[in-house]
Order: structure tokens, then C-alpha cells, then sequence
């Protein structure tokens, strides 16, 4: 799919604003087109996909229906390729800063980068809101990150025969650690204590891999970066009560978790809760009108954190949003199936 993504501060009018352009938000289009609704989506990344593109693009997801296996990016590329006949528009790269209720009851969302959005509905699906990596402690981090510290993996083969340095010790970590040990010259896992947090066969394997020689684990921390113009030469490293080590390496990848925050959404005047948006479970409707929440970002009793929640929600928020945008049409509840108007829509009406 050709993203739609026009250039920062202009002014657009649409039936729904989507914050958030992860697979709740993706999928959100898919059930708002199908009602003959427009969306203009916003997020903070430079491209769709949220959290499963930023921090697990290639990693397998087994949880989506009727899909055994399939990575985060897959997932990612699947939904847009599901939305293309709804053409949405994407707002890429910039902040959701302001939000505004006009005199008509409409809504005005402005960006940070200038962009102005106006429109009846706005659908809050942004996750656990914006999230950044916490950073490790050392001196002139900042002078080697993308270039060679990184937090995140976007494509395995940029670390193909290199020697890899994983700090951390949870999930993200020992997944790592395994997924790049057949592709990597060398993996070095290094952990401020020998306790893992990570999954039990995850860690069993990691070890099975250190003993055979196939890897290596080092306990204790991380004191220095060393390199020239962005790139790393070796790391410094101390275990308890042992002289410093310098472990040379190529690339580092930091996984010590993320901060999740709610950014601007948290000054929009909503019913917030531990930076959770409660909703009702008929419409996921927050406790201002024509503002909805959907996915990991809400909260209603029996909420779980799943994709295939936030599916189920989009569904039912979507048939809300209709009655807003549309207040004097009658809403038709119809089955793709067996529907020509809708199989029109998806442009499949010979049975395609």
C-alpha cells in the first residue's frame, strides 16, 4: 500500500481521527470504511505499525486468528494491504499536541509539527501511549546511538556477521540474543546479575548455547563505550570484585525496558486512571462524547492486553462513530460475506 502522507502543517477535514497507527488503529480504518467513514491517522513513529514494527518487526506473534505465525511487520504490512480501499491518510512523525472542541461540536486536533485536523470523532489508539527506551548510564551514549547502540531491531541482517553486544536480561533481551546467534559472528550477552527475568525456556536455551561455547554471558555492568565518530569498538565492562574487561564488539543493543507515557492525551480533560482511559464495554467511549479508546491504551473490567482485543473493539466503536457521523442515516448492520455494497467497498464484488 502507497501511504497517503501529505506534508506537515496544513489543515485537513475528515469523519474520524485515529491517534495511533498500530495494528488497533490499522484495523480501525478497515471497520470505519466499511460504514463509509474517513479516517486521518496520527502517530509519533515514522511509519505504521506501533510497537509491533518498532520493537518486534521480525519477531513471530501466535495469538493473531487464523494466522499460527506471523511477525510483527507481516501482521504490520497484512492490515494496511486490508485497508487500501479506504484510502487513509497518514500523519506521520509528528505528535498529537492539542485538543479542541468547536461551537459545531466537531473536534480540532493540531500536531506538533503545525498539522490541523478537524472532525467528530477522534479514536484514541495509541497503545500505552508514546514510549521511549530507558537509556544505560555511560558517557557519550548519545554520540553512538543509531549509529551503533541501538534499542531496538528492525532488521536482523544489519547485525549479520558482526559481533553483537545484548545488555539486559529480560525477554527482549534472551530473544534477541537467540534470534541473532545463527546470523551474528558472535553474541555477547551481558546481564548485571546471573537472575533472568525472560521466559524459562528462553533462558534455558541462552544457557545451553553458553555452554556449548556458542555464545557468550557476562555478569555485571557496563562502564564504558569505546569507538570513534559513532561507531563502537569495545565496551568496558565489570563484574563484581574482577578488574574491568574490555569486550570488543560492533553493535550494542540496550533492552532495559521502556517508559510508557501518556504525552498530551494525559491534558485532554479524559477520565484517566494509571494512565489507563476507562471505557464503557458497549461502544468504548470514554467519559467525554465522541471521544473513543481502543486497545492496550484503555480499561474496562475484564480488559486484556491483546491484539485481537483491540480487533473486537474497533468493531464495536466503529458502529458509535457512525451514529455521530451520520446522525440522520440508519445504521445497517450487514455481513462482508454476503453483502455486494460491502464487497463493492473492498472492491471484491465479483466474488474475488
Amino acid at each position: 500500500m502507497e501511504l497517503e502522507t501529505p506534508e506537515a502543517g496544513q489543515k485537513f477535514e475528515t469523519d474520524v481521527i485515529i491517534v495511533g497507527a498500530g495494528p488497533v488503529g490499522l484495523f480501525a480504518v478497515f471497520e470505519l470504511g466499511l460504514l463509509d467513514m474517513k479516517a486521518h491517522l496520527v502517530d509519533i513513529l515514522d511509519r505504521p505499525g506501533g510497537q509491533c514494527t518498532e520493537l518486534y518487526p521480525e519477531k513471530p506473534i501466535y495469538d493473531i486468528p487464523a494466522w499460527p505465525v506471523i511477525t510483527g511487520q507481516d501482521l504490520t504490512n497484512r492490515l494496511l494491504e486490508q485497508i487500501t480501499p479506504f484510502a487513509p491518510t497518514f500523519h506521520l512523525g509528528q505528535m498529537a499536541e492539542q485538543l479542541e472542541k468547536l461551537e459545531d461540536g466537531r473536534w480540532r486536533l493540531t500536531t506538533d509539527r503545525g498539522t490541523v485536523l478537524e472532525a467528530p470523532v477522534v479514536v484514541i489508539a495509541a497503545g500505552g501511549g508514546s514510549f521511549v527506551p530507558k537509556r544505560p548510564v555511560l558517557t557519550n551514549l548519545e554520540a553512538y546511538e543509531g549509529r551503533s547502540v541501538f534499542y531496538a531491531v528492525q532488521r536482523m541482517d544489519q547485525f549479520r556477521d558482526k559481533t553483537v553486544l545484548i545488555a539486559g536480561g529480560g525477554d527482549s533481551a534472551l530473544d534477541w540474543a537467540l534470534n541473532l546467534s545463527p546470523i551474528a559472528r558472535r553474541v555477547v550477552l551481558v546481564h548485571r546479575r546471573d537472575d533472568f527475568r525472560a521466559a524459562p525456556d528462553s533462558v534455558a536455551k541462552m544457557r545451553a548455547l553458553v555452554d556449548a561455547g556458542e555464545m557468550d554471558l557476562h555478569i555485571g555492568a557496563l562502564k564504558e563505550l569505546r569507538g570513534a565518530d559513532g561507531q563502537l569498538s569495545s565496551v568496558l565492562f565489570q563484574a563484581k570484585g574482577e578488574d574491568p574487561l574490555e569486550i570488543s564488539c560492533d553493535a550494542m543493543l540496550a533492552f532495559y525496558g521502556l517508559t510508557m507515557k501518556l504525552g498530551p492525551v494525559a491534558d485532554w480533560g479524559l477520565n484517566v486512571d494509571q494512565n489507563l482511559i476507562p471505557v464503557d464495554t458497549e461502544k468504548f467511549e470514554t467519559s467525554t462524547p465522541r471521544i473513543f479508546a481502543i486497545g492496550d491504551i484503555n480499561w474496562y473490567p475484564g480488559k486484556l492486553k491483546l491484539i485481537l482485543s483491540g480487533f473486537h473493539e474497533a468493531a464495536l466503536m466503529a458502529q458509535q462513530a457512525f451514529r455521530y457521523v451520520y446522525p440522520d442515516k440508519r445504521l445497517r448492520f450487514q455481513y462482508t460475506t454476503s453483502s455486494s455494497d460491502l464487497q463493492e467497498k473492498l472492491g471484491v464484488a465479483d466474488g474475488s
